[in-house]
């Protein structure tokens, strides 16, 4: 690891922590040139995965633009972010765990959906009304009463 100050390759690790849950590992170092610390983050790399777009556009899975999704749907709810983080965490896993290099916004959409409806159903409908386009107050009827039925049993 090159020091960012004086460009030396010679850095020693002096501290190390998991951050995110263990999904990282950030690392204070020192350069034994100039005797300067820095921080670095070593993370897993992730195979890409790509969104086949409605309309076919395509383009990389970004847990960033979920994220905000969900923090729409989630507008003065009671939910903590760690929560949101969770969502938007095991939906990337289940979509990497699908082998398949790209996936449809649909499927992403169906993903959330079910991840929602078991921690608000206020948030689930809203999201809901996005991803399946919603075109009157029959499709949201319809919708609610999806949340009141029973599960179905397989």
């Amino acid at each position: 690891m090159r020091c960012p100050f004086c460009r030396g390759s010679d850095t020693r690790v002096v501290d190390s922590r998991d951050v995110r849950d263990g999904e990282s590992v950030r690392r204070r170092r020192e350069c034994q040139a100039c005797k300067r610390r820095f921080t670095t983050y070593e993370t897993v790399e992730q195979p890409e995965l790509i969104v086949v777009k409605r309309d076919g556009r395509r383009e990389r899975f970004d847990p960033r633009k979920l994220r905000d999704k969900l923090q729409v749907a989630l507008t003065k709810r009671a939910v903590p972010t760690a929560e949101v983080d969770r969502i938007v965490r095991e939906t990337e896993v289940e979509l990497l765990d699908l082998n398949q290099p790209e996936v449809t916004s649909t499927d992403i959409g169906e993903v959330v959906l079910d991840k929602l409806k078991a921690l608000d159903q206020v948030a689930y409908i809203r999201f809901a009304s996005v991803y399946r386009e919603f075109r009157d107050l029959d499709d949201w009827r319809r919708e609610m009463e999806t949340l009141d039925a029973p599960p179905l049993e397989s």
